[in-house]
């Protein structure tokens, strides 16, 4: 698993680097002739990077903490064999809300909703919002599988309704159920200009969105730590492009300092 974190990808150094720059007195005062910003080559940047220290076992949670969150039940496991990292709840737990989300993903939106109500009623009858999507991802699959007739009677009969019921949402509600009958209207929906509904980024999404409902529902945070830590890199460096010319870490995936670009 040590391949599935790099050290750099969590944003903890570069933050708190980042910090320390706007006050920087040990840092390189060299500056360019075209900039009045600080210069800091590589060699400086990753000295002090290195000299952050970051305990292992707080990376660790973090790992744990996305694995958990985003319900990938055997990586914790294996995970937490190889570093010792203990999971914050009995991973027997998740196996019910990953059966939802599997269900999502592969397009039985019906069999999730089954599932969802299973878990706990109250999510959905709570959530209009999360309805509607769900209800939306299954006329998006009728529409994929060519029930063209079928959907159509589905959008008049399950979805119009929403917007009606929900005055507060039924402006939002009305736009995206607009946006997905459109594709009725293209003999190949799958290459015109909403497309992209049928994309499976468009499960995905809202498989997402119901994996958050349910760990709000079971009082657990509905988003990992991770991408906010990222978030946070990329808003550190936003930061500090005002302040000096440094390496860049422009590919979060593999954390690669790029050289000072005077």
């Amino acid at each position: 698993m040590q391949s599935f974190v790099p050290t750099r990808m969590y944003g903890n150094r570069m933050f708190s680097i980042g910090l320390e720059v706007f006050n920087s007195e040990g840092m390189s005062n060299t500056v360019g002739k075209s900039t009045s910003k600080e210069v800091i080559t590589k060699e400086e940047w990753e000295k002090k990077l290195n000299s952050v220290k970051i305990r292992k076992e707080d990376m660790n949670k973090l790992v744990m903490n996305f694995l958990v969150t985003e319900g990938y039940v055997e990586a914790a496991e294996r995970f937490c064999l190889e570093s010792g990292t203990e999971p914050e709840i009995d991973l027997a737990t998740i196996t019910d809300r990953m059966a939802v989300r599997r269900a999502v993903q592969s397009g039985n939106v019906q069999d999730a909703i089954e599932k969802v109500n299973d878990l706990n009623p109250e999510i959905l009858d709570t959530n209009p919002q999360l309805f509607f999507h769900l209800q939306q991802q299954r006329l998006i699959e009728l529409i994929r599988s060519g029930k063209l007739q079928e959907a159509l009677e589905f959008a008049q009969e399950e979805l119009a309704p929403r917007g009606e019921e929900n005055l507060y949402l039924q402006h939002a509600f009305l736009e995206e159920l607009e946006r997905t009958v459109a594709l009725l209207a293209f003999e190949d929906a799958s290459n015109c200009p909403l497309s992209e509904l049928l994309d499976i980024s468009q499960r995905l999404k809202t498989a997402s969105e119901v994996n958050a409902a349910i760990l709000t529902s079971q009082s657990r945070e509905k988003d990992p730590k991770l991408p906010s830590l990222l978030k946070m890199l990329i808003w550190a460096q936003n930061q500090l492009d005002e302040k000096a010319c440094y390496p860049h870490i422009s590919d979060i995936s593999s954390a690669t300092l790029e050289e000072t670009n005077i």
